[in-house]
């Protein structure tokens, strides 16, 4: 049985605007373990931006527990959580957030300068796995202006994989994107993790998270619904039968 990675007990998440308090998490409990792959869906300020912000530590609790890899997060500082994020966590967004006069490979590159251990051919040898595990060895010398949106989005995936994460974080992944390109990268995520890369994804979209094991919905800052998807679709078959008619030049 895999071990849980993330372990959330009575997690509450309060904003204070002015004289007004926003309860964007009220008391969520939640268990995922090494190797899932998990959507979590909700309406706009419903919470779900508000949890992935609290498990990719860019932001700390009001109340509550959180557990990452076995490690307790808010008895850590800022430079402390810095290095998990690094370390540990992979973050992709719905925006690329490419360097644009930098190259795919430089760009994939950019986590691992915070690597004081390592020198610059392993740096280098890393992002090239990198990049070949997203399928973009082809590209190594392009420029962001020189690739299609889903070619931009999988460098952004490479980044965010080449420090070898115990767990990557998608924000809207696709949200960008047309019809094909989005398959090609929920196609790139289950190979992540068939690879054994625990991923959770963010998304407003029922058609994207059909692609992931388990469906996390939420309401009003609490879990709404937690179900196991037993009819999960494959992004590469899906990929493959797409109507010609759909097909989008990127």
């Amino acid at each position: 049985m895999n071990r849980p990675i993330i372990e959330v007990e009575n997690l509450h998440k309060t904003y204070v605007v002015g004289d007004i308090k926003v309860h964007a998490l009220r008391g969520v409990n939640l268990t995922i373990n090494k190797g899932d792959f998990v959507a979590i869906m909700g309406a706009s300020g419903s919470g779900k931006t508000t949890l992935m912000n609290l498990l990719g530590c860019m932001d700390v609790p009001s109340m509550g527990s959180y557990r990452l890899d076995n490690v307790d997060i808010q008895s850590m500082d800022e430079n402390s959580l810095a290095d998990i994020r690094n370390q540990k966590i992979g973050f992709v967004f719905q925006q690329f957030f490419l360097l644009s006069r930098t190259t795919a490979l430089d760009n994939t590159e950019l986590p691992l300068l915070y690597r004081k251990d390592l020198k610059k051919n392993q740096r280098k040898e890393m992002s090239l796995k990198a990049l070949e595990i997203v399928q973009m060895s082809d590209r190594l010398d392009h420029h962001p202006n020189q690739l299609s949106g889903g070619q931009q989005q999988r460098v952004a995936i490479a980044r965010a994989i080449v420090n070898n994460p115990v767990i990557l974080f998608a924000d809207e992944p696709t949200g960008n994107l047309d019809t094909r390109t989005s398959l090609e990268v929920m196609s790139c995520f289950q190979q992540l993790h068939k690879n054994g890369i625990t991923v959770i994804l963010v998304t407003h979209e029922p058609d994207i998270a059909r692609y992931t094991n388990r469906i996390i919905t939420f309401r009003d800052g609490k879990i709404k619904s937690d179900v196991i998807n037993n009819e999960k679709n494959n992004a590469a078959d899906d990929l493959k039968n797409l109507p010609v008619d759909d097909e989008t030049a990127d």
